[in-house]
């Protein structure tokens, strides 16, 4: 009976364990405690850092979201803005727009794995949903570049002058059409993916920003920053035509989905708030208080928490959804921008 009990705890063992013992064995992700008479548990994964870009210190913060310290701090090149994950999900590219490069990180471990250089001006950064281009907007030399991505490497299909400043990029969810904001000439243009062209052209309110599309792609929100509020475009018939102006706080400027498919956060950078609008209603339904100038956010995986960049303050600041309160916050680089996290709710 002794040999038969400890044939089926063998067996047990590894028809139950055996794939959390694997993602020990490949991933270093798992934590195995042993257990008295030889049986093993495999507990949860370790929490993903956080990473924040510092733009004027030429670094980023690696955060550990169990201690809440700053664990690691990475050179960049000049001034990192904003911030991507490879198609593949094993690098983080990180824009350094100054420095005209891209820093290659292992979003699980925070180790760098390459620098590609020779990549003018990455401001803001976006592969397609197919993941055959990637996109960069040149903020200070006026162009758009269109690359193709071979799952390795970029090489430059076509540079697009645009209007002045070129901010934030979106590409629809069929990889067709890039929409892009002029931060200085006021403007949305939109790009023909494919044949990397203009389609059109149309003003905007003072200094749009970020872009975000709802999912069904008939909708482009512009977080207005020199003003103070969202406007709402419809897309779907080709020609932007502006059909609302949600008001939300001075400064609009960056969005992030709340995961749910209806809702979408925007922070107001000069209000010292952020907003969550319902963009099925197109509405704002609840606001937040987020200290020093707002910026870019991620959230948590469960949408509890919002994780957002206190641009004037040199920190990353945590906010409760459900409380609506600051619950930490966590001293980083100088001008920190761009926030991170592969333990993250969904873009949409």
């Amino acid at each position: 009976m002794a040999a038969t009990l400890g044939a089926s705890l063998k067996k047990a063992f590894f028809v139950i364990f055996t794939p959390c013992w694997q993602r020990f064995l490949l991933a270093s992700r798992g934590l195995l405690v042993l257990l008295g008479a030889g049986l093993f548990l495999c507990l949860p994964a370790l929490a993903a850092p956080i990473f924040v870009l510092n733009s004027l210190s030429a670094s980023v913060s690696v955060i550990d979201p169990v201690s809440w310290k700053e664990i690691k701090r990475i050179p960049t090149g000049k001034e990192p803005h904003h911030l991507y994950l490879a198609p593949d999900e094993k690098s983080l590219l990180i824009a350094n727009a100054l420095g005209d490069s891209l820093l290659f990180v292992d979003p699980k471990t925070a180790e760098v794995q390459r620098t590609v250089r020779g990549i003018p001006d990455p401001y803001q950064l976006r592969f397609s949903p197919d993941m055959k281009w990637f996109v960069t907007a040149a903020n200070r030399l006026n162009h758009i570049d269109i690359y193709r991505w071979d799952g390795s490497n970029l090489t430059l299909a076509k540079r697009l002058p645009t209007g002045k400043t070129p901010s934030h990029v979106w590409i629809d969810s069929k990889s067709t059409t890039v929409y892009a904001t002029m931060q200085d000439s006021d403007e949305l243009v939109a790009i023909d993916l494919p044949s990397q062209t203009f389609k059109w052209r149309a003003p905007t309110g003072a200094m749009p920003a970020d872009v975000f599309g709802t999912p069904d792609d008939k909708f482009l929100l512009i977080g207005l920053t020199g003003g103070d509020g969202v406007e709402v475009y419809d897309v779907s018939a080709g020609q932007a035509k502006l059909v609302k102006l949600i008001k939300t706080g001075q400064g609009a400027h960056a969005f992030r989905a709340a995961g749910d498919k209806r809702h979408v956060y925007v922070s107001n950078r000069v209000a010292n708030t952020i907003s969550k609008i319902d963009y099925l209603a197109m509405a704002v339904t609840d606001n937040y208080v987020a200290p020093s100038g707002p910026d870019c956010m991620e959230l948590s995986a469960d949408g509890r928490h919002i994780y957002v960049a206190s641009r004037w303050a040199g920190k990353l600041t945590v906010i409760d959804t459900q409380t609506r309160t600051v619950v930490r916050q966590v001293k980083v680089g100088k001008s920190p921008h761009g926030v991170w996290t592969l333990d993250h709710a969904p873009r949409q």
